[in-house]
């Protein structure tokens, strides 16, 4: 097996945990480098992703690894993809350490994250594949753009909840806010399809799962040049309640009838009021939203 050199990029809510100097040391037992930088405030991913750029040129960096949740992933891939010059590929692969509450992401490449050490060794191990990176008005996402309610419940959970609760805490929080509920108005256009109405929620996925396990795109794929789109209409029969909470428990597979569900390359979404959306958990606003697939950008230990 190789030495590889990992640079890990870590959360610094993250940086006191015992399993996580455990796992350095462990793969550094192997043989590999890690070097390891910690966030401590706002913009420091961008610099550290820059710094991980200019030390490939004489460290070798092999692997960058996010340290942190699905947020932390979707910062770092975002500042190397701004970072690097048009028409080029990251000189690294990346890989994740998942250190976050949901950890969506990190499930859909059947990683553990209850085996720390696990992780970071599959990051020195693991071929690097090439992955579709989605865009949302020039921002990427790895995982998720989600739009709608339950970009709502996802961006307001209290943190104290999550800590206890963990994932589950998407939807405790979401069946005490139905009070709230209601409908976007928007219009919906991608290659060969156009819709137009209110909806209740809407999900594009590269990846399957977004807020703590819910499979809201359930037959996305993370390299197949497509992204996923789901739309949850809002029902004029009242039920609005009965089909949030059925999407939040068991995800897109049990409301087949009630979704409308295309694969795309590229969507423009304009609403009625601004609206929220988040990537990979990360809350932006707006009405106009251009969104695409970039083939095979990024290389992934997965």
């Amino acid at each position: 097996m190789d030495k590889q050199h990992l640079r890990l990029i870590l959360n610094g809510k993250s940086a006191g945990r015992s399993d996580v100097r455990s796992a350095v040391e462990a793969v550094r037992a192997m043989g590999h480098v890690v070097s390891v930088r910690v966030t401590f405030e706002a913009g420091d991913i961008t610099r550290l992703a820059q710094e991980a750029l200019r030390d490939h040129e004489d460290q070798k960096i092999d692997t960058l690894v996010s340290g942190g949740g699905d947020g932390t992933l979707h910062e770092v891939v975002d500042a190397v993809l701004h970072s690097v010059p048009v028409g080029e590929s990251p000189p690294f692969a990346f890989a994740v350490l998942p250190l976050g509450t949901a950890n969506d992401f990190a499930r859909h490449i059947r990683l553990d994250p209850s085996d720390i050490t696990s992780c970071l060794r599959f990051a020195a191990r693991a071929s690097a594949k090439p992955m579709d990176i989605g865009e949302v008005n020039g921002c990427s996402f790895v995982n998720m753009a989600t739009g709608g309610f339950g970009t709502q419940v996802t961006a307001q959970t209290d943190p104290n909840l999550k800590r206890v609760l963990g994932g589950a805490a998407y939807l405790f929080t979401g069946l005490n806010r139905f009070s709230e509920l209601a409908a976007c108005q928007a219009r919906i256009e991608a290659e060969g399809f156009e819709w137009e109405g209110a909806f209740l929620a809407l999900a594009i996925g590269n990846g399957r799962r977004a807020g703590g396990g819910i499979r809201l795109c359930p037959r996305a794929k993370l390299d197949d040049g497509f992204l996923d789109l789901t739309i949850l209409p809002f029902p004029k029969s009242g039920k609005a309640i009965d089909l949030l909470q059925t999407l939040l428990d068991r995800g897109a597979d049990d409301l087949t009838h009630g979704l409308i569900m295309r694969r795309v390359r590229h969507v423009q979404i304009e609403t009625e009021k601004s609206v929220q959306f988040n990537l990979d958990g990360e809350p932006r606003n707006g009405q106009s939203w251009q969104i695409a697939i970039r083939h095979h950008c990024i290389d992934m230990r997965r």
